[in-house]
């Protein structure tokens, strides 16, 4: 199963795919995100991501998007996976399985005491997926998000103690 690190000339490809993964995990009407935006912070002079692209012959069928965070309580980085997906008429094949062996290749080698990702609580295919590769699910941690207006608003009220921007 070819996978190689995405390039630029994929965004228009990663874009089509990230509209897909929005559609099966049905949060279409959250996926705002444009080729530019994904071409200017995954491609341009400060990198926010990295992503591969796994293909069957010329067609691109899966990919991963990652980055990388920090464990204090290992004192290492941690290999954060936000996206994978493989097209539906692909799923059991071997592509997520190979891209997410090639994510562990990659937090090996960097030094990652862990691979951290999450997963929707009804989507059982991929959560028996994951348990059989090994993974536990950490239900008693809870994600939380800020976004849009509550950022905003806490953002303006944070100054950093010298009262210059953050």
């Amino acid at each position: 199963m070819p996978i190689r690190n995405a390039i630029a000339d994929d965004v228009d490809e990663i874009h089509r795919l990230i509209s897909e993964l929005a559609v099966y995990e049905r949060l279409a009407h959250e996926a705002v995100a444009t080729a530019s935006q994904i071409r200017r912070h995954g491609f341009g002079r400060r990198r926010y991501f990295e992503t591969l692209i796994c293909r069957r012959g010329r067609d691109p069928i899966g990919f991963a998007l990652y980055f990388f965070t920090y464990s204090t309580f290992l004192g290492r980085p941690t290999l954060y996976l936000e996206d994978l997906f493989v097209l539906p008429e692909e799923r059991g094949r071997g592509a997520g399985r190979a891209l997410l062996g090639e994510l562990a290749r990659i937090a090996t080698r960097r030094g990652c005491g862990r691979m951290e990702w999450a997963v929707l609580d009804w989507n059982t295919p991929s959560i028996r997926f994951y348990q059989k590769l090994g993974a536990k699910l950490r239900r008693q941690w809870i994600l939380t998000r800020l976004t849009g207006a509550p950022l905003s608003r806490l953002a303006r009220g944070s100054r950093l103690r010298h009262g210059g921007p953050p």
